[in-house]
């Protein structure tokens, strides 16, 4: 081997390496931790001296463990670290008995959930598929025996007592099941997350603030209802009593999304999504809901219908919970990322629209949550599920609200708010 073809080889062996072992630097990192801890949590103030953080964090995340202790640190906060290691989920379902699959350990899991002020979890896989195979009947029945603990989250939450966040750390099975190269989603995450800016958090603070203008001028319409047209859907949304916009709050990092959770009994009509879900380690594509009386009663899909069904099956999965629209001019994100955190918040030229099946968000609700009972909860049209499905599309969508005065006022077009 002469050594011009030695020296080719070595050349695309090392950016082959360089290619499979990408990682952001530190200084990328540790900008993307200070987002999370000191801008997103407490609704975009960022954590207290003396708060308890619960660090969620896969093993194929490691890296990012190191820099999110770091921040909390700094902040004045206090860590509690759940690391969960690659690969056991599988195992779990695939040797699990049925009183295994329904057994939680209640108080351990009650009192963390009081301990801890703040909860950041990082979604990053291992294997996209780890899952496949595994009955979705198995999956929901573990959701259900957690629904005590999603109920009293929520509860803390709507008290105000604790708040949290979701980012992503990019992965090899990530970008490679998007056909993205590992440093071309960190891209997307990177560009997403502002984190070449000098000062991420000031960026952070100018968009949020953007976002809450338009939520303001979107709570200063008495409206009853969504209309939303394009050539792929018809649907109409009550949107009920004592309801607000949300927005710009910090609970996912990104979120360029305002959202809302109507009223499940008035939703009619159909819609159809161009975006892929992925739903527990399966890519169900080409979904069709129709509703009728707030009921879906009809669910297609091109791919994984059946695991579509079998979501929808789950109590109150066939209601909706979340209406959502997406300003292209705040979001960053161009590509699909097989992610909902990032597939709900892309921009593009249409921006995006979607709703979520499944449970409602109660501070969506005009008034103090933690006030309402549950059957209040119920009276008033708030979805409750273990279920929350975001199901996402990227075509051209009009958004037209109906008032209080029965006059009608276009609120979306052409992927941007026009109010």
């Amino acid at each position: 081997m002469n050594l011009g073809v030695r020296v080719n080889m070595l050349f695309r062996i090392n950016n082959l390496k360089k290619i499979m072992t990408y990682q952001p630097s530190d200084e990328i990192l540790k900008k993307y931790a200070d987002v999370l801890i000191k801008f997103a949590l407490w609704g975009g103030k960022g954590i207290n001296k003396g708060d308890v953080v619960c660090l969620n964090v896969p093993e194929c995340a490691k890296p990012m463990l190191i820099h999110l202790q770091t921040a909390v640190l700094e902040a004045g906060g206090h860590t509690i670290i759940r690391f969960l290691p690659d690969g056991l989920s599988k195992n779990f379902f695939d040797h699990a008995s049925d009183e295994q699959l329904n057994w939680m350990p209640k108080e351990y899991m009650l009192e963390r959930l009081n301990t801890c002020t703040h909860f950041v979890s990082i979604i990053a896989e291992a294997d996209k598929h780890e899952l496949k195979g595994v009955p979705g009947s198995k999956i929901m029945e573990q959701s259900k025996a957690a629904k005590f603990y999603k109920n009293a989250f929520m509860k803390r939450v709507d008290e105000d007592k604790c708040s949290w966040t979701l980012a992503m750390y990019a992965t090899e099975a990530m970008a490679s099941e998007v056909g993205m190269t590992l440093e071309e989603y960190w891209e997307q995450i990177i560009e997403a997350c502002f984190l070449r800016e000098d000062d991420p958090i000031a960026k952070w603070t100018e968009v949020n603030g953007m976002i809450e203008d338009y939520k303001d001028k979107l709570n200063a319409l008495d409206m009853r209802w969504l209309h939303v047209e394009g050539a792929d859907a018809d649907l109409k949304v009550q949107l009920g009593a004592d309801r607000q916009w949300l927005g710009g709050r910090g609970c996912n990092i990104p979120s360029f999304e305002l959202f809302i959770s109507p009223d499940w009994r008035g939703t009619e009509g159909w819609i159809n999504f161009n975006q892929p879900l992925y739903r527990y380690g399966q890519l169900i594509k080409g979904v069709r809901l129709e509703f009728k009386d707030g009921l879906v009663v009809k669910a297609e899909a091109d791919e994984n219908e059946d695991m579509l069904k079998e979501m929808i099956a789950t109590e109150n999965a066939n209601k909706i919970g979340e209406y959502s629209l997406t300003d292209k001019r705040f979001s960053r994100i161009t590509k699909f990322m097989g992610e909902t955190l990032f597939d709900e918040n892309v921009g593009g030229e249409f921006g995006n629209t979607h709703l979520a099946v499944g449970s409602a968000y109660r501070d969506s609700y005009r008034g103090n949550p933690g006030e309402v009972t549950e059957e209040q909860w119920e009276e008033l049209g708030f979805n409750n599920s273990v279920v929350h499905t975001d199901i996402v599309s990227t075509t051209d969508r009009k958004v037209t609200a109906t008032l209080g005065d029965g006059s009608e006022v276009v609120i979306y077009e052409n992927g941007m708010f026009t109010l």
